[in-house]
């Protein structure tokens, strides 16, 4: 890994690349820095340490909740547009024509609608936001102007982080959403370090050396599960063009256990937010049955026995729906016959579909839940060690795992690429 690293930075290009990708990411964080005007910070810290939705909202939208800064929506906009595409694609056959069958162009044109949704979406994100903000006393009353301003502020800071993610990507080293994510997450470390270094006591130690070893843990099952894979083997048939002969060769097709990555806990996360969202947005409307309901709706999403069933439950669901959107065992059967090749055993065409179909939905099972379980792990380990400040829980070790694995690939694929330029 270190001979890597070394690579990395003597190579020119890649170490401007590098170098490129760390100064967007700096502007990143600095960009979550600064306040919106008129933010108390004090009802701030409070409002967020007693609010496990937005508390969990500002961990993966890198912290820029901390100041209610002018990126104070992240990237959520852009992911929350992302689901309604990639249901979209479930009922508009043209969208998963686009998606499936055209290729790159194609990939980049749906990504294009996805970033033009994420706008509209922004603006409504942020006037809900505001109008939450406002009831409790964070940020001060506005007038029409002062809601205009914000929101417009607001989603320029999405739209902003979505460019910064964008330029990030087209470098090849890591995707830019993942890694503003990871630096956000990874930012927020050391503060939490060090606010239990001041409370540390010996009595405690025992508590934090489970905590280590539960966290050891996860990042193995995180490195198996997500480097898991089952090769199925493809042969290919022997065909003569002309004076040549092509084929007769055997290579594998192979499926992941983890085909979906952290697509489904971030998809969760979004969805499993809203019921809070509402139910504090209902929470100041002067009518006493809208009351009662945003009452219950708080309650019920507070106990932790119910969060953590569905959010277990949307992880689950998510994992097997992204699979489908991104795997499509009848195309990759009708590709392996257009191209000669043959499972041995199996049919070509519609048994071969059929086999891989069965192949991954029990392999998905397993990471299905093993997301599952990491999703939840931050509430078993809150109830059972009591540790607060570290308690980024196995959802976030997931994602800086994953996106450290992520990158490496990347990584080697350059330095693969550059070697075989100078054979």
């Amino acid at each position: 890994m270190f001979k890597k690293l070394t690579l990395l930075f003597t190579i020119p290009d890649l170490r401007k690349k590098v170098l490129f990708i760390l100064a967007m990411l700096v502007v990143f964080r600095i960009a979550a820095t600064i306040p919106i005007p008129g933010v108390d910070p004090v009802r701030l810290k409070s409002f967020l340490s007693g609010n496990q939705f937005f508390g969990l909202l500002n961990i993966f939208s890198g912290g820029v909740l901390d100041n209610l800064s002018i990126v104070m929506l992240g990237v959520g906009p852009f992911i929350t547009a992302s689901i309604i595409m990639q249901l979209s694609t479930m009922i508009i056959p043209r969208l998963k024509e686009m998606y499936h069958e055209e290729g790159e162009m194609g990939r980049q044109k749906f990504n294009q609608y996805s970033r033009l949704l994420a706008v509209p979406l922004a603006l409504l994100q942020s006037y809900g936001l505001l109008v939450i903000l406002e009831k409790q006393q964070v940020i001060p009353k506005l007038d029409l102007f002062g809601y205009a301003t914000s929101m417009i502020v607001a989603t320029a800071g999405t739209v902003f982080l979505m460019w910064l993610g964008e330029l990030i990507t087209e470098k090849n080293i890591g995707n830019g959403i993942s890694l503003m994510i990871f630096a956000g997450i990874v930012s927020s470390l050391p503060r939490s370090i060090q606010q239990e270094l001041f409370t540390f006591t010996m009595d405690k130690l025992p508590t934090y050396l489970a905590f280590i070893a539960v966290s050891l843990i996860v990042i193995a099952g995180v490195v198996i599960i997500s480097e898991g894979q089952r090769n199925v083997p493809v042969s290919y048939a022997k065909r003569i063009r002309g004076m040549r002969m092509y084929g007769g060769v055997s290579t594998h097709l192979p499926l992941r256990v983890n085909q979906a990555g952290v697509i489904p806990i971030i998809f969760a996360i979004s969805i499993i937010l809203f019921p809070g969202l509402i139910g504090s947005f209902l929470a100041g409307v002067p009518n006493q049955y809208i009351q009662h309901f945003s009452r219950v709706l708080i309650q019920l999403f507070n106990n932790q026995w119910i969060y953590g069933a569905i959010y277990f439950l949307l992880v689950f669901v998510f994992t097997y729906f992204y699979t489908a959107v991104t795997f499509d065992p009848k195309a990759i059967a009708e590709n392996i016959q257009k191209q000669g090749g043959f499972i041995l055993g199996i049919r070509p065409g519609r048994p071969t579909a059929e086999f891989l179909y069965s192949i991954l939905n029990r392999i998905t099972l397993a990471g299905a839940i093993f997301l599952g379980a990491i999703a939840v792990l931050p509430i078993a380990v809150t109830n059972v060690l009591g540790v607060q400040a570290l308690t980024l829980g196995g959802t976030a070790l997931l994602i800086v795992v994953s996106v450290v694995l992520e990158t490496m690939k990347q990584i080697d694929a350059q330095l693969v690429m550059r070697e075989y330029e100078n054979l």
